[in-house]
């Protein structure tokens, strides 16, 4: 990509911290609505910037999160409100996927989806406990640093298959079914960890407290996909029928978001089951209802705009200084995402049968790390089992993978 292209964005990002500021100092005591309007607002302006450029919108609202971030001058943005908020944008994403994804779509991917999302998750793993050898680090470190760099971002991998128009094909039925395989892995991760935390620490390990735990969270699992299936596939599209009788526009918007929100905020708070995994289920269940279209109809403003600031949220984590302190590292951690973890799902998906297209197209929407990874980063962070370079590694390793993957989409079409 020719450096000239880019200036008038990195112009943007260099200016954006001074107007941010000026923009800051009239706002003090609505810390909500400030996050919002600097957040959409300068997202549009960067992505409006990149668009010109012809650039993806995307990369224009990294650029703008690392702008307003902590780690540049003239902060304005809640550093803990916004991914909150951009939470949002996740749930309603996978809402409206699950809308248009039915359980028969589900199962009929299961075969490949399954083995191979945890075949590539055992390989990404590997090559970041490879990495962290390389580098001195612990067993322990090597392990939440691998798992961290194997589970891709839901919001960028959902956007890429809308962007190439691929989101309800086969390929990408395959890669949203993998997409949940992971979501699943690192759940169960989550739960473990702090239970493994301390033979990984070399100290005793408690056998019982850790089959609790797995129990418990599978068991709990369980029980949240059973009362959708059952008890929501019954109440959800009657109570969308009841709306729409209604003949009101507003309440119908109103019952969609709800739904979304809802039951992500339920499934997480109640069944331990992530906002996203929740989010994909109710939709799943809505879309038994004839009015499912119109829901996510409803639903694609909201899901545009919180989707826009989950990546401005994204940028906001990265350090530019990373890039200066440690470029070997962080150029590993990329080569792992981008290439490591595309050559491993590219050759599984072949060994299970699978044409070149197919391959190509789930190795390429799956290169890149996002939402997950930040959480593994922080658990492992608390848990003593990282060192504080893991984070900016991931992260920066994040934002370069995401603004990397429309161009390693287009590179691999090309050989389809």
């Amino acid at each position: 990509m020719p450096l000239a292209r880019l200036a008038p964005l990195l112009a943007f990002t260099l200016l954006l911290p001074s107007l941010a500021q000026a923009a800051g100092d009239a706002a003090h005591d609505v810390v909500l609505i400030e996050t919002l309007a600097i957040g959409l607002g300068f997202a549009f302006i960067g992505g409006f910037i990149a668009f010109r450029l012809g650039l993806p919108p995307l990369l224009g609202y990294l650029m703008a999160g690392i702008a307003v971030g902590p780690f540049t001058p003239g902060l304005i943005v809640d550093a803990t409100l916004a991914p909150q908020l951009a939470e949002i944008g996740v749930i309603l994403l996978m809402f409206g996927v699950g809308l248009h994804f039915s359980i028969r779509d589900l199962m009929s991917v299961r075969r490949i989806a399954v083995p191979g999302a945890i075949a590539q998750i055992t390989v990404a793993t590997l090559l970041g406990m490879g990495l962290a050898e390389f580098w001195g680090w612990s067993l322990g470190a090597g392990i939440v640093f691998g798992l961290a760099l194997s589970v891709a971002s839901t919001v960028v991998l959902l956007r890429a298959l809308e962007a190439r128009g691929t989101l309800h094909s086969d390929d990408g039925r395959i890669a949203v079914g993998w997409l949940i395989v992971e979501d699943l892995v690192m759940v169960l991760a989550l739960v473990l960890l702090p239970a493994l935390a301390a033979p990984l620490r070399g100290e005793a390990l408690d056998v019982p407290a850790l089959l609790r735990s797995l129990a418990l969270t599978l068991a709990m699992i369980m029980l949240f996909v059973v009362l959708m299936l059952v008890v929501g596939k019954r109440v959800f599209p009657w109570l969308l029928a009841r709306v729409e009788q209604s003949g009101s526009a507003e309440l119908f918007t109103l019952a969609a978001v709800t739904l979304s929100l809802g039951v992500a905020f339920v499934s997480a708070e109640a069944f331990g089951v992530s906002f996203a995994l929740g989010a994909f289920f109710a939709g799943i269940v809505v879309n038994e209802s004839d009015l499912s279209h119109r829901a996510a109809d409803e639903l694609r403003p909201f899901q545009d705009a919180f989707a826009a600031l989950f990546f401005v949220s994204v940028g906001m984590l990265v350090d530019p200084a990373i890039v200066l302190d440690a470029p070997l590292s962080l150029l590993a951690v990329v080569g792992v995402i981008i290439i490591g973890k595309s050559l491993a799902a590219y050759a599984i998906v072949r060994a299970l049968g699978w044409p070149n297209g197919t391959a190509l197209n789930v190795s390429a929407a799956l290169a890149q790390i996002g939402e997950f990874s930040f959480i593994l980063v922080g658990l492992g962070l608390t848990l003593g089992l990282l060192p504080a370079q893991a984070q900016g590694l991931v992260v920066a390793g994040a934002v370069l993978s995401i603004a990397l993957n429309p161009l390693v989409l287009k590179f691999t079409a090309r050989f389809r």
